[in-house]
């Protein structure tokens, strides 16, 4: 145990401190990872200033304060219930449907332990990219999904499976017209292609635009329950779009689409 003193004040410091801070650290890195790029990431630092407020003011015994603040403070538990409860819905069933070594994942995402391209990754990257660019070029409809872990139950119909290395040449295979897959999804996980042909479970969000058609909804929907990213290249105007976390972002691109790909392939996402 250690003892310190600060503005006068003499406090004592454990181990037992030390473990508490950095699993709310943990806590609170890993939920903001859950929430960034979405509306709800400005409630979110909202109410860890406060926290940080009502702390410090508490520190200082600002009564009038503390009081004020730990009625905000009481009423966070109840709001961010509601207004994350897509994002604490999807957190409790990733625990459910993962194994043990899975559920620890958020420590191999941490700063300090950020991921760095290697040579494997850097040609997954290209080969993905360039079949995106042709398939967009020759406006041929393309759906691949993007996650860390698979089971065959999350699908009705999974498809073909494929085990397989992922390259250019396979994924325009896949999805030429002429191809029996070319309408389903591409299932890619660990860097490889798990199935192809995939019929996915099709969004009924009344928030997706209403010129969008079966391959966009079923993009979006199998991410609105899983972790999932999907990447479309749509059919009609040979634009390439994502799915993330139910919401939809359309025409990315060319920097955009080597970014979404770079970060989904080295885990930044």
């Amino acid at each position: 145990m250690l003892l310190f003193k600060l503005f006068g004040h003499t406090f004592d410091y454990s181990v037992t401190d030390t473990i508490d801070l950095l699993l709310v650290f943990l806590l609170i890195y890993y939920f903001y990872r859950r929430v960034r790029g979405t509306l709800g990431i400005n409630m979110f630092l909202g109410m860890l200033v406060i926290y940080g407020l009502y702390r410090l003011v508490r520190f200082f015994k600002l009564d009038i304060l503390t009081d004020l603040l730990g009625h905000f403070v009481s009423a966070g538990v109840i709001v961010i219930i509601i207004v994350f409860q897509p994002e604490i819905r999807k957190f409790l069933l990733s625990l459910g449907n993962v194994s043990v070594l899975e559920r620890f994942k958020f420590f191999r995402q941490l700063p300090i332990n950020k991921k760095q391209k290697t040579k494997k990754q850097e040609t997954v990257i290209k080969e993905i990219v360039r079949a995106l660019e042709n398939l967009s070029s020759t406006k041929t409809g393309a759906l691949i999904v993007f996650t860390d872990h698979f089971r065959l139950q999350d699908l009705t119909n999974p498809g073909v499976q494929l085990q397989s290395h992922i390259s250019e040449k396979l994924l325009e295979s896949i999805f030429n017209k002429y191809s029996p897959l070319h309408d389903g999804a591409v299932i890619i996980a660990g860097q490889r292609i798990i199935y192809a042909g995939s019929v996915l479970p099709v969004s009924e969000s009344m928030d997706l635009p209403e010129r969008i058609g079966l391959r966009h909804r079923s993009a979006v929907g199998i991410t609105e329950n899983s972790d999932a990213i999907s990447v479309i290249v749509s059919e009609e105007s040979g634009h390439i779009s994502f799915a993330r976390d139910g919401k939809l972002k359309q025409n990315l691109s060319k920097e955009e689409t080597v970014k979404l790909i770079t970060d989904l392939i080295i885990g930044k996402i």
